[in-house]
C-alpha cells in the first residue's frame, strides 16, 4: 500500500481528496491513509471518528492524516485522537509541504497544521489530469460561503466565497476530456455566487456559456448543489439552450416554510422556490429536480413541516436529500428551543418516505423511454437526469444509448439500443 484516502461529504471533497492524493505522493508520502472529513452534521464527524479508529486497528503501522471541514472547524478533537499523526486544515491540505513532516521526526507544533481559514481570499485551480476510480471528471470552480444559515457551520470551515478564474476552469475540463471524461461536473461549496469576486463580475451562467462555446468537444456538463435564488438569467438560457447541460438540477432549498426559512437565514421563500422550478421546466420539460431538505429545525410546528412536504409536490422533486436536524456547536440554531429527537427522527422518516414515491413515479416513468448512459463500475451508469441504470457488460467511461425497460427499488435496468432494435 502506499497512500489510501477515505472521504466524507460533498462533491468537492471528492475532487479535494485527488488533489490531495497527488500533494501527499510528491512530498514522498507512503503508506499512508487520509481521510478527508465533512463537518455538515454531528453524525458525519461520528463517522470519521469512527473511522480513524477502525483504520488504526486494522493497520496499525500506517501514517494516519485527517483533514477536510471538520479537521478544520475542530481541530482539537482530532488532534486528542492517538490514533492520528497528522491535521491538516483545509488550505494546508492542498500544499505538498504540509506532508513532508510525516517523513521525519515530527514535532507537536507540525502534527496540527490548520491556519485561519477565514483569511484565505483566493482558490487555485488544481489540476488533476485524472479522477481515480471516476468515469466523471469534477471540477472545482469556487469555494467558501458569504451567507451565514443559522444552521451551518460550513463558512467556517471553507472560508469566505472565493472562485477559479474562467481561464483555468476552461483549462481543467479540457485536460479531463482529452484523457476521456464524457462528462464534467462543476464543484464548489456556494457554486451560484461564482464569479463576484473575480475581475467584470463573471457570473456562473457566464462561466458555462463560456465552457460550452470553448469546449465543443465536451459532451455533457452537470452542475452539482446550486441555490435557486442566486441563478442569473446567463445560466436560465444555457439551460433552455444547450442540451449539453445536464437537465438534473440539485437544489439547496433546506425548508417549506417561510417562517423557518426566515429563521434559518435563507435568502428565498417558498414561492422563491415553487417559481424556479416552474421557469426551469419551462425550458427544459424533462428536467429531474433534487433538494436539500432538513427536518425538524428548531420551533418547526407539524404545520411547518407539513410545508416542507407540501414542497415536494408543489417544486416537482425527485431526488431528495434529507437532514435531520443536528445542532452545530457556534452556530444560531443550536441556541434556539430543539425539538424531542424522535420528532425529528420521525419527521425526516416521513420525509424520506415521500422521496421514495416521488422517486418511484420518476422511475415508472422512464420505462420505455430513450437514454443516454454514461457508464460507470460494475456495470451501472448514469442517464442524463443522473438516474442510475444498470446495463452489465459495457466498458466504464462509455457513453450509449439505451433503452429503459424496467426498473428496480432505486435505478433503471436498461438495454444498449442496438441490441434492443
Amino acid at each position: 500500500m502506499t497512500i489510501e484516502t477515505i472521504t466524507f461529504g460533498c462533491r468537492l471533497n471528492t475532487l479535494e481528496t485527488e488533489v490531495m492524493r497527488n500533494r501527499a505522493a510528491e512530498a514522498g508520502l507512503a503508506d499512508a491513509v487520509i481521510i478527508n472529513t465533512c463537518a455538515v452534521t454531528a453524525e458525519a464527524v461520528r463517522q470519521a471518528r469512527q473511522t480513524i479508529r477502525r483504520t488504526r486497528r486494522e493497520r496499525p503501522d500506517v501514517k494516519i492524516v485527517v483533514s477536510g471541514c471538520a479537521a478544520q472547524t475542530e481541530s482539537a478533537t482530532f488532534a486528542a485522537m492517538e490514533e492520528v499523526d497528522l491535521v491538516l486544515g483545509n488550505a494546508e491540505k492542498l500544499t505538498s509541504a504540509a506532508y513532508r513532516p510525516l517523513g521525519l521526526q515530527i514535532t507537536d507544533h507540525e502534527r496540527v497544521q490548520v491556519a485561519d481559514i477565514m483569511a484565505v481570499r483566493e482558490t487555485a485551480g488544481h489540476l488533476v489530469a485524472g479522477m481515480d476510480g471516476h468515469t466523471r471528471g469534477f471540477v472545482q470552480v469556487q469555494n467558501g460561503c458569504d451567507h451565514r444559515c443559522t444552521f451551518c457551520i460550513i463558512p467556517y470551515g471553507r472560508g469566505p466565497s472565493r472562485s477559479v478564474p474562467m481561464g483555468a476552469v476552461v483549462e481543467q475540463i479540457r485536460r479531463l476530456v482529452e484523457t476521456g471524461h464524457a462528462e464534467i461536473v462543476l464543484t464548489g461549496v456556494d457554486m451560484t455566487a461564482y464569479g463576484s469576486d473575480l475581475p467584470g463580475r463573471p457570473t456562473l451562467g457566464t462561466l458555462v456559456a463560456t465552457i460550452l462555446k470553448l469546449v465543443p468537444e465536451l459532451p455533457r456538463l452537470r452542475l452539482s448543489s446550486i441555490d435557486t435564488i442566486e441563478v442569473d438569467d446567463a445560466l436560465m438560457r444555457a439551460i433552455g439552450e444547450d442540451e449539453r447541460l445536464m437537465p438534473h438540477f440539485h437544489l439547496s432549498l433546506q425548508h417549506g416554510d417561510d417562517l423557518i426559512l426566515k429563521r434559518m437565514k435563507r435568502r428565498h421563500g417558498r414561492a422563491d422556490a415553487i417559481r424556479f422550478a416552474e421557469a426551469v421546466r419551462r425550458l427544459r420539460p424533462d428536467v429531474v429536480l433534487g433538494a436539500d431538505i432538513i427536518a425538524g429545525f428548531p420551533t418547526e410546528s407539524e404545520a411547518m413541516f407539513e410545508n416542507s412536504l407540501a414542497l415536494v409536490d408543489d417544486c416537482g422533486l425527485t431526488h431528495l436529500h434529507v437532514f435531520p436536524f443536528s445542532p452545530r456547536p457556534g452556530t444560531p440554531a443550536a441556541r434556539m428551543p430543539q425539538l424531542d429527537p424522535q420528532t425529528i427522527k420521525a419527521r425526516a422518516a416521513r420525509l424520506r418516505e415521500k422521496g421514495q414515491a416521488t422517486l418511484a413515479a420518476h422511475l415508472d416513468g422512464e420505462i420505455g423511454a430513450t437514454r443516454h448512459v454514461l457508464m460507470e463500475k460494475g456495470g451501472v451508469g448514469r442517464t442524463e437526469h443522473f438516474t442510475p441504470v444498470s446495463m452489465p457488460g459495457i466498458a466504464a467511461g462509455t457513453l450509449v444509448p439505451a433503452h429503459i425497460v424496467g426498473r428496480t427499488a432505486s435505478g433503471l435496468l436498461a438495454t444498449p439500443l442496438a441490441e434492443a432494435a
